[in-house]
């Protein structure tokens, strides 16, 4: 069906909304009518031919005391499910009493079999009869539904010739119209930019990314095909779509079953609705409702293919306290053993979760397949670099591209979802990467090819054409670089993230006022006799600047022995912060001694051979926390960490040390750096010239301000 007739069917139906809806509910709940009706019209239009099948075959099996009818009333039916009331909504609409009709319509609903009841329990849908009976509305609106301009049936309606009056509407059409009712209902109720449906021709080059580049490694045989945010359930259709016409066009047959996961119940329940029109009711029970997060549904299966357009910019907070909070979390999808950490932690800030559904399909992945699994998933920029070294996002990031995963990720142009005009990004992945792929990941920069719309859809105002869908998939099938199409060594995206020291340099100012200040700082700390002892060996050192703190700590030593005073650690960083100052001229203030030959001087970790007391000693120096700094070290980089920090470090700072210990690894992948095309600058004469014609233009004005020269 041609695009103006779906958008002219989803007008119509918006349009009951303001015809009968108006002095019934506020704009914002319209939806709560809208929709369900739209499911119950199109499930009923489906049931109209066998009606009297059913109630024939419902009569026979109450009359044989036969309880368990399901199985065959969906036969009688022909589809997935039934209605076994004695009513069509036809027969509804000419109920002239409220509450008759009322009763009638109830027991319609009731007439459902038990999936659609589901459905209509999600939508909330009983809660709204009442409502629409009080305002005299309902058989209004049955009524609008029933419209013969209108066909919600996937049989055509036709005139007494015989010929078509109005087309048929198939399932894949259905879901457009129901995509496109929820899209308005969104922006009209204006929801945030997460909560989008994914446009058909994105969908379209994601089911593409995800088949395509292995069409000739598809045998006949059983697929399993999953999105763990599947909101309506569009993406599996297409995908499940595409796939089944590949492998025709191969020469293969292929039994391609649906699975997916989604948390907001209306949306549920148009996903459910959808598969059961299809007259797929086991496939129907595959998508289940909750989070996929905090309560996956399919935790010990495994996905040949998998893609998803999950929320982003959205907190999971929620889910993260059910599953034990940040601290607490043991979900092995989450956290696992890897790179010498046992609890190797993939747990992003709680404010997005998006990274955490790709987690979660590459904890599905086959790995014991000749196809193994393919995964595109959509994200906004976010995924690409948020999160340092160590950070959930990072090391997300880190564990799949030393995987090896990673295979390419699309830029998608600006302006192409519904309800945010942000960057997005395609990721795809997969763990049978081609031979010439190994190693290698791939950004495409697309974001320039697209038509305009001639009418916006919400914030969409442009879409990708069938050539441009083309042109990606060619890229990453060839592999090959241009323009658009950049390729690299996983490591181009690694760094190592080091911690660079500088000696922590004091002096001691014994003054009157300074002692005043210490002993104030001691009892609050209840540190009395720290401040006694200072006190006592004042006199002897002065009031003058003592720039070696080790010094006075020597002395400091030596009276606490005399006076049997004792000094933790915690009385040593009373003296460094209340009593002492930083001073760049000051001598370092060595934090740790070792002798000679038990250790080796390394000046690159903090180990420097000093002479003491005449002998020679291996010191490690107090670090200044004001002076801490951190570089990052492309993992590329020729000599490691050490020829970085010789180059770039200590030729600015030669007191500066690497605190080996806070060394990590992190990834990030910026399509900026690679793809950003720097405006050339004007010349002078040009800038020159300008000036001149506005010099004219104001008629003189600019050199009266200046002054004429």
């Amino acid at each position: 069906m041609e695009s103006t007739q779906l958008n002219w069917i989803a007008n119509f139906i918006w349009g009951i909304a303001d015809d009968v809806l108006r002095d019934v509910y506020v704009r914002g709940k319209y939806r709560d009518v809208i929709l369900p009706m739209t499911v119950i019209r199109r499930l009923d239009a489906v049931l109209e031919p066998t009606k009297e099948i059913v109630l024939e075959r419902k009569k026979f099996l109450d009359e044989a005391g036969i309880v368990n009818q399901q199985q065959q009333l969906c036969q009688a039916s022909g589809q997935a499910f039934y209605n076994n009331s004695p009513f069509l909504l036809r027969d509804l609409k000419s109920r002239a009493k409220q509450q008759q009709l009322k009763a009638d319509f109830e027991a319609y609903l009731d007439g459902f079999s038990e999936n659609v009841q589901e459905i209509l329990e999600k939508f909330k849908f009983r809660d709204q009869i009442k409502t629409l009976v009080d305002a005299d509305a309902l058989g209004f609106l049955i009524e609008k539904f029933l419209d013969n301009n209108i066909n919600l049936s996937p049989n055509a309606v036709l005139d007494q010739e015989g010929k078509e009056r109005v087309p048929a509407l198939d399932n894949h059409a259905m879901g457009t119209v129901f995509e496109e009712l929820i899209r308005r209902f969104n922006e009209e109720n204006n929801e945030e930019a997460g909560e989008h449906f994914t446009p058909r021709d994105v969908v379209k080059l994601m089911a593409n990314l995800i088949f395509f580049p292995i069409a000739d490694k598809i045998e006949s045989g059983t697929y399993l095909l999953y999105d763990g945010a599947c909101g309506t359930g569009g993406m599996l259709t297409l995908a499940e779509e595409t796939l089944v016409n590949l492998a025709k066009q191969k020469g293969k047959e292929v039994s391609v079953h649906l699975y997916g996961q989604e948390i907001n119940p209306e949306t549920w329940a148009i996903s459910k609705a959808d598969i059961l029109l299809k007259g797929e009711g086991e496939e129907a029970n595959n998508v289940k409702f909750g989070s996929t997060l905090s309560n996956d549904a399919f935790p010990s299966l495994e996905f040949d293919f998998m893609l998803s357009n999950p929320p982003y910019g959205k907190s999971w907070k929620t889910d993260q306290e059910r599953m034990g909070g940040k601290g607490e979390m043991s979900d092995h999808r989450f956290v696992i053993e890897y790179a010498g950490d046992p609890e190797y932690k993939m747990i992003p800030r709680s404010s997005d979760a998006q990274l955490l559904f790709l987690v979660n399909k590459l904890s599905k992945m086959k790995h014991n397949t000749k196809l193994g699994s393919r995964i595109a998933e959509v994200h906004n920029g976010s995924s690409l670099f948020t999160g340092d070294a160590g950070q959930g996002e990072s090391n997300i990031r880190r564990w799949i591209i030393e995987n090896d995963w990673l295979e390419a990720i699309i830029a998608l142009p600006e302006n192409t979802f519904y309800n945010t005009g942000i960057a997005t990004y395609i990721w795809v992945l997969t763990n049978r990467k081609s031979e010439n792929k190994k190693g290698k990941i791939q950004l495409i920069d697309a974001s320039k090819w697209y038509v305009p719309l001639r009418k916006n859809l919400g914030k969409k105002n442009c879409e990708l054409s069938s050539d441009h869908i083309k042109q990606i998939c060619d890229l990453m099938i060839n592999f090959e670089e241009t323009e658009q199409s950049k390729i690299f060594p996983n490591k181009e995206f690694g760094y190592w993230k080091i911690t660079v020291e500088r000696p922590l340099r004091l002096r001691i100012e014994l003054t009157e006022n300074n002692l005043k200040k210490f002993r104030q700082a001691c009892i609050k700390a209840k540190e009395e006799p720290l401040a006694t002892l200072i006190e006592k060996i004042a006199p002897k050192l002065g009031s003058e600047p003592i720039m070696n703190f080790n010094y006075f700590m020597d002395i400091v030593n030596k009276a606490a022995q005399e006076n049997k005073v004792n000094l933790p650690s915690k009385r040593i960083k009373l003296l460094q912060n209340e009593l002492a100052l930083i001073d760049e001229n000051a001598e370092k203030v060595i934090k740790k001694i070792h002798k000679a030959g038990k250790i080796e001087a390394d000046e690159l970790r903090g180990l420097y051979e000093v002479e003491i007391n005449g002998k020679k000693s291996i010191v490690e120096y107090e670090p200044d926390t004001s002076l801490r700094d951190s570089e990052q070290v492309p993992l590329p980089e020729e000599g490691g960490v050490e020829a970085f920090f010789k180059r770039e470090v200590l030729p600015y700072v030669s007191d500066a040390w690497i605190d080996y210990s806070k060394i990590q690894i992190g990834y990030e992948l910026s399509f900026t750096r690679y793809f950003y095309k720097p405006l050339p600058l004007r010349t002078l004469e040009e800038i020159e010239t300008d000036i001149f014609n506005i010099e004219k233009e104001t008629d003189g004005l600019l050199e009266e301000i200046v002054g004429a020269k």
